[in-house]
């Protein structure tokens, strides 16, 4: 059997990654990955600290390691362990090493970044109502860092949904694979 893609779901705060995992999941006929750094933080007493910032890491690489096994030939990840680097570097000014040894170990085969146009929704989780913008370009710098295969899903209601399922579709056509395309 042919190990299954593995879909990230990324972008910025309050973009619709876990709603859109949910749908691409169910469109798709596969599992998603939730974000464990959500259920990890709504159990802290207090602030994140480095070490949460690694523990989130190891909970996200366990957690696309259970889940891989159920996947029908897609895993969507809602939102990949780039989020700690993302974060560990916001709060912390540097990431945890551990974390950037990994992260080119751990490739996904397409990112949907998920673009910063659906209004912000508030959350206790969430920090950075007014700096969308700027962790919009911290995405793409990230994964063109990488050098990823991504997209960025931009829209609202059922075209940004129907928009992403296009992009899962286009990739795993045979004839396409395209680069940093948006």
């Amino acid at each position: 059997m042919q190990k299954p893609l593995k879909i990230a779901i990324v972008g910025p705060e309050s973009t619709g990654k876990s709603t859109m995992s949910a749908y691409l999941a169910e469109a798709f006929d596969t599992v998603w990955v939730p974000e464990y750094a959500r259920e990890y933080c709504a159990a802290l007493t207090a602030p994140p600290t480095i070490e949460d910032e690694v523990n989130m890491f190891h909970g996200q690489l366990a957690l696309e390691k259970e889940y891989l096994p159920k996947a029908n030939q897609i895993l969507i990840c809602d939102t990949t362990f780039i989020t700690v680097k993302i974060w560990s570097d916001a709060f912390f000014g540097y990431t945890p090493q551990v974390v950037l040894d990994e992260l080119p170990k751990h490739p996904y085969d397409l990112y949907l970044l998920l673009d910063i146009d659906l209004p912000w929704q508030d959350d206790p989780l969430r920090d950075f109502p007014t700096q969308r913008e700027h962790f919009m370009q911290v995405w793409i710098d990230e994964l063109k860092a990488l050098n990823a295969n991504y997209v960025t899903i931009s829209g609202t209601g059922q075209h940004r949904y129907d928009s992403a399922v296009a992009a899962i579709k286009e990739f795993t056509s045979p004839k396409s694979s395209p680069k940093g395309s948006t």
